[in-house]
């Protein structure tokens, strides 16, 4: 699967609009592999950019950002993608995703 993780910084993670890009990266059953870095090009003195960072997610299955809003969160459900909202470094909250996914597809 393709996981987007909404950073400005490639440390941290943003808030899904104002990002000023998304770290993208590939994950089945091992380690996470990091595939590249997508800007957005936002113009930091508007607001309400959140189709941008949208539009260029369509291979991604799952958005990880420290938060979104209400407009984000109905793009992002109309196209199919699940929005995981957590704060923390990159590295951070990718693992406590990965971690939480592979908790839930344990076999009982």
């Amino acid at each position: 699967m393709r996981i987007a993780v909404a950073t400005s910084d490639h440390i941290n993670a943003d808030h899904f609009g104002r990002a000023k890009g998304f770290a993208i990266y590939h994950w089945e059953k091992d380690e996470p592999e990091f595939i590249e870095y997508i800007e957005t090009n936002i113009n930091p003195e508007e607001k309400h950019q959140w189709h941008k960072g949208l539009s260029i997610l369509g291979d991604c299955e799952i958005i990880i950002a420290a938060q979104a809003g209400m407009k984000a969160k109905y793009g992002i459900k109309k196209a199919n993608l699940k929005l995981v909202e957590e704060e923390g470094t990159v590295e951070d909250v990718l693992k406590r995703f990965i971690d939480h996914e592979r908790f839930m597809n344990k076999p009982l």
